[in-house]
């Protein structure tokens, strides 16, 4: 069977959920929202090993209570940086050379389901790289900002929005690409908001999986009272 890491970015401070606790230790169901993301993720059972990158002073404590779940596979918690890229390369710099496939997953999106987890990593292990994604609902407008109020913008264009998808986790790779990918955005100074934005760069195709509105991203206040309600609706199995 071929070795599956998952990597779980959780070192943001989550300041847009105006709370003192970052929104990766808030709870959902009485779970700390990276623990609740944790056993979704376990829920696959071809995922060989997770580790969680967090800030440094949460390393320890959440090394405790990770330890706590049993989990019948290795987690590791490893401290992550001041960005999610950095978090990421931390993560990656601990995976064997023995790996395949390198899964990235929000540790904010709590509702994630093992047949999702599942369909991307198949599509991963024959495309090289594949996400979760779902089609834009809103009409999509490029705006420029420049000299106007803060509140104000400039439409500069319409996208047709079939030629959008909004990005998801998981993001899975073939590990050598995923490696190559953060080494050249070392190497010249690169960024991007996600992983598929680092593989792009190398000119390697990334492939869209139909994702769901229910893998929602735990950012602001409301967020954690929908999670709330779509966890309730899928129990009563709707």
């Amino acid at each position: 069977m071929s070795r599956i890491v998952a990597i779980l970015p959780a070192a943001g401070l989550g300041t847009r959920m105006g709370a003192e606790s970052p929104k990766q230790f808030r709870l959902l169901d009485g779970l700390p929202v990276v623990i609740f993301t944790l056993r979704r993720l376990a829920a696959c059972s071809s995922i060989s090993e997770f580790l969680i990158a967090t800030r440094a002073e949460e390393v320890d404590a959440l090394g405790v209570r990770v330890a706590e779940e049993r989990l019948d596979r290795p987690v590791r918690v490893v401290r992550g940086g001041d960005t999610r890229q950095q978090s990421v390369a931390n993560a990656l710099a601990e995976i064997g050379h023995g790996t395949e496939l390198v899964l990235v997953h929000d540790a904010v999106r709590p509702l994630v389901t093992r047949e999702q987890i599942e369909r991307v990593i198949a599509e991963a292990r024959t495309r090289r790289a594949a996400i979760l994604g779902i089609p834009a609902m809103d009409t999509v407008k490029e705006v420029r900002r420049t000299s106007l109020p803060g509140d104000v913008a400039l439409i500069t264009a319409t996208i047709p929005r079939e030629r959008i998808v909004l990005a998801q986790t998981p993001q899975v790779f073939h590990a050598d690409l995923l490696r190559e990918a953060f080494a050249r955005a070392a190497a010249e100074g690169g960024s991007a908001s996600d992983e598929a934005g680092l593989v792009e760069r190398l000119g390697h195709d990334v492939y869209v999986v139909l994702g769901s509105e229910r893998n929602l991203k735990i950012t602001r206040p409301g967020d954690l009272d929908i999670a709330e309600f779509y966890l309730a609706q899928e129990r009563a199995g709707r």
